[in-house]
Formats: structure tokens, sequence, C-alpha cells
């Protein structure tokens, strides 16, 4: 005899619809409101040293690359802004004297953007909470084998979707 799978009940005890209790859909929607949860609250935090959290990835982007610094288009498509879009963050980080922007060698149409010595104090200040935040909300919940499929995962489907999310970058993202 074959045991019979129970549907899922809602909370009022009514059967969840089979058409959409599907995992690709919860996958999503977990992400989803994941994402969300964690956004509020690193942006609490981010606010807290007068940065964006647009403002910030570019810092951490410029940080993290050989160099400290990327052509403002590969900093756009990294961080999927419009190159009007990046320009004007940058404008706003090299007004606080977190960014300097300097010609392209090889390119006379080109720009970089440097992350200045003040934009990495600033990035020092705000990590440590930062960190903390992600450890308190994020990575500390999950094992070390569950973070590594995470990431694995992640990067698989950051891959597809996102081909340019390293664009010019010469050290790992």
């Amino acid at each position: 005899m074959t045991a019979q799978v129970r549907p899922r009940r809602q909370a009022d005890g009514a059967p969840v619809d089979p058409r959409y209790d599907d995992p690709r859909i919860t996958a999503m929607g977990l992400l989803a409101e994941a994402i969300g949860g964690l956004n509020a609250r690193y942006h609490a935090q981010l606010a807290e040293h007068g940065l964006s959290p647009t403002e910030f990835e570019v810092l951490l982007r410029l940080a993290r690359t050989a160099g400290g610094k990327l052509r403002m288009t590969d900093l756009a498509a990294q961080t999927q802004l419009t190159t009007s879009g990046i320009t004007r963050v940058v404008d706003s980080l090299e007004r606080d004297g977190l960014v300097e922007r300097s010609a392209c060698p090889t390119d006379r149409r080109g720009l970089f953007a440097h992350i200045t010595e003040p934009g990495r104090e600033r990035l020092d200040g705000v990590l440590p909470g930062h960190l903390d935040v992600l450890e308190r909300w994020f990575t500390g919940l999950l094992s070390p084998d569950q973070l590594d499929g995470l990431l694995t995962g992640l990067r698989v489907v950051r891959d597809a979707v996102r081909p340019d999310a390293t664009a010019g970058a010469r050290a790992g993202p």
C-alpha cells in the first residue's frame, strides 16, 4: 500500500492549491523575503555612517579590486546602474573625498574611479558593524557547510543572470 501525501495546509487549515505550491516559487519567495529583511537591517547600519547602500557597494567593489580602481563603465555594469547613475554616485563620493576619477591612459573617453585613503577609512569604519549585521542575521545562522553550499549556488545563479557582475575586476568577487 502506497502512503498518501497529504496536501500542505494554510494557517486557516485550508489546503494549499498544488498549482501554487511549487518549490521553485517557494525558493524565489524565500530569497526575496530574506533579501528584504537583510536589506532593512544593513541599510539602517549604513545610514549611521552617512552612506547609501549603493555608495557602500561602490566603495567596497573598488576596495576589493586590484589597485582600488575600476573603469566607470565596469563599475556601472557591476552595480547594475546606468552610466549616468554611476556618474551621480561617483560625483557624490568624489565631493566627499572618498573617490577620485582619472583618465584612462589607453582610451581618451574612458575614466577610472579610484577609492581614496579617506574612502578606505570610511569603509573601515563601516565594516565592523556591517559584518556584525551579516553575522547575526545571515552567515552566522548557517553551518559552514550550508554557507559553502549557498555561496556556490549563488555564484552559479549570479554568473548566469549577471555575467557582467565582475566586469573589469582583477580580484575575485
